[in-house]
């Protein structure tokens, strides 16, 4: 057993090469899709500001990724658990995904154009259409996203079969090329790319704005060439209708003759069947990873924001030196952002020998748990340090617009890498777990990973309605949200240690 939680030894045989290259096409649609999601992570929430949405209403903005994926995920993994069609279970829906991100990068890449075109004034101050087109744009982005990874994660437990060493491993190569995704996306935030497609820029898309345009059309353009390989080279069998099955109450023991004809329960009652059916060791998994969200999802909101505002001490909305360094706060995130997943890339592809390590999955897990709430806890004092030093250059300088210390930028850059630790275990061990025990439960892959999801997307949710407000009581600042995260993460470190050893 891959998660055994003493006597751990790594399992000395070769997984086979075919089914080995299939993981590994398929886990690549993860590196396409994460691009777009750090560019979504790193530049719409100060993009959202330049629209002229406020801080506190930015947080309401992300309610769309959760609220979707509270939606899509189970609706889309109970449907390909069952298709028929005789393109595949998962491919058609991965196809489908795909579509719908092209036209949701589309309309954020253009929406200040469109805005413009439909009355927005080129004026400071709210864009209503702009902001309306963009946050449709966002809708069919987190959406599609949603359509796509519950499919493809499921895809790679069909191709792993029975053996949990090759679920481990493939959602390892998935939370890899997540990390590849994201870093292509967090060098694209960080780089002048518009540079090359002057068309870009207009009077309505500013130059942050055209680089943003140019960074999610070379995103869709990714993502449809990587599902494009994937969907041309991987075969499905068709799922016979005549073998669909779900195992329940009053069918576990059901002869040749029933299967033949077998019963058709609702989504709805799949749901309640699986929530009934639910083992501990699934309950434990939903409670840590719900917590381990909490942790995660304000820093990833707002850390290139704070960067730009607490770190760097500019200004969205103030002087053109203020707002010059809100974006070299912006841009130093991205560079940041880049180095924290290069961590969660180098990470993940050791995660079994971490595992053996620390002598078992729950104390990995826990322990991850506890540098994410330490790393929460340094925002604050990172901060500290980068306002004491404006206020002494007040005193010796007459202005507080400096650039920080080389020592603020170090320690941020080190907080960013550290960080890609905990996140590489997010990415693959709930999702390793959730495959394996689902196996013997009747749910089937996808419904359960869908069932997982809504344990990471109400967290979320929780997060983006209170987050806001709650940083608005004090003055717009992004620190309550972050040490609300680390308490929630410390907490996960300590139920991590509840966790069963799967059977």
């Amino acid at each position: 057993m891959v998660y055994q939680e003493t006597n751990f030894q790594p399992n000395p045989q070769l997984p086979d090469q075919t089914t080995l290259k299939k993981l590994i096409l398929v886990a690549t649609i993860a590196a396409g899709v994460q691009f777009g999601w750090a560019l979504q992570l790193s530049l719409l929430t100060p993009y959202t500001q330049l629209l002229g949405l406020s801080h506190k209403w930015v947080s309401f903005v992300w309610l769309c990724g959760p609220i979707s994926g509270l939606i899509v995920q189970p609706i889309v993994g109970h449907h390909s658990d069952r298709c028929t069609s005789r393109f595949g279970r998962r491919r058609p829906f991965i196809v489908a995904g795909t579509l719908l991100l092209s036209i949701g990068v589309l309309l954020i890449g253009f929406a200040a154009d469109i805005g413009r075109n439909l009355g927005d004034s080129l004026k400071p101050g709210i864009k209503h259409r702009a902001a309306t087109i963009f946050i449709l744009g966002f809708w069919l982005l987190d959406i599609s996203n949603n359509m796509i990874q519950s499919p493809c994660r499921a895809l790679l437990a069909d191709i792993s079969g029975d053996s949990d060493a090759m679920v481990t491993l493939g959602n390892a190569l998935f939370a890899f090329f997540m990390a590849v995704g994201n870093v292509l996306g967090y060098a694209s935030g960080a780089l002048d790319l518009h540079r090359f497609f002057a068309f870009t820029k207009t009077d309505a898309c500013d130059t942050n704005c055209a680089n943003i345009k140019t960074c999610f059309l070379l995103s869709v353009f990714f993502t449809t060439f990587t599902i494009s390989l994937v969907v041309w080279y991987i075969d499905e069998e068709r799922l016979d209708p005549a073998y669909m099955q779900y195992v329940q109450d009053g069918y576990n023991n059901a002869d040749e003759a029933a299967w033949a004809q077998p019963p058709q329960p609702s989504f709805f009652v799949q749901i309640a069947v699986a929530a009934r059916s639910t083992s501990k060791a699934m309950w434990v998994l939903y409670v840590v990873t719900a917590l381990n969200w909490i942790g995660f999802f304000p820093f990833l909101l707002y850390d290139t924001d704070w960067m730009g505002k607490e770190v760097f001490g500019g200004k969205i909305e103030g002087s053109a030196e203020e707002l010059g360094l809100y974006h070299q706060g912006v841009r130093l995130g991205s560079l940041g952002l880049m180095m924290y997943v290069l961590t969660m890339g180098v990470v993940s592809l050791f995660l079994e020998g971490l595992i053996g390590l620390l002598g078992g999955v729950k104390r990995l897990w826990s322990f991850t748990n506890f540098v994410l709430a330490v790393c929460m806890g340094f925002t604050v004092a990172i901060s500290y340090v980068a306002v004491s030093a404006r206020e002494a250059a007040v005193v010796e300088r007459g202005t507080p617009l400096v650039s920080p210390s080389i020592g603020v930028k170090l320690s941020c850059f080190a907080l960013f890498a550290i960080l890609g630790i905990p996140q590489a275990v997010t990415y693959c061990i709930p999702f390793a777990l959730a495959s394996i025990y689902s196996k013997d439960s009747g749910t089937g892959q996808g419904l359960a990973l869908g069932l997982l999801n809504l344990a990471i997307v109400i967290p979320q949710m929780g997060v983006s309605l209170v987050s806001g407000p709650l940083d608005s009581l004090f003055g717009g600042s992004n620190l309550p949200a972050f040490v609300w995260g680390g308490t929630a993460a410390a907490l996960g470190g300590i139920v991590a240690f509840k966790l069963p050893q799967p059977d």
